[in-house]
């Protein structure tokens, strides 16, 4: 029986400690989703502007933003449009944050003839 008792406790111990490092997991997915998230909508505002707005430069949201685009957030996101050709835009959308001491960023880039397309 104390032979039993051990060994379910070694058990009960590594599901526990197995736990632990799902839930990390799961939270690391969730944000590097909403950083994806964001990134896409900002690709798709981008590409549903007139391709005459769509001015080569490096720009970014002035404040730091959550999941859903509004300020106060720990995602920092930036953009850069180039000219490819007269009538076609290069968009690159950079979402990063910080977690664990580590930088992390989530990267899209399109090309684009504005208007959706």
């Amino acid at each position: 029986v104390m032979i039993a008792m051990a060994l379910f406790s070694i058990g009960l111990l590594a599901v526990a400690s197995m736990q632990g490092a799902n839930i990390k997991n799961n939270t690391t997915g969730n944000i590097t989703t909403q950083a994806a998230m964001l990134a896409r909508a900002k690709v798709e505002e981008l590409k549903s502007m007139d391709i005459t707005a769509l001015v080569a430069g490096d720009y970014e949201d002035a404040d730091m933003v959550d999941a859903d685009g509004n300020a106060g957030g720990i995602y920092k996101r930036e953009w850069e449009i180039q000219n490819a050709t007269v009538d076609l835009r290069k968009i690159q959308v950079n979402v990063s944050w910080s977690r664990s001491g580590r930088q992390r960023t989530v990267s899209l880039t399109t090309v684009t003839r504005g208007g959706g397309v």
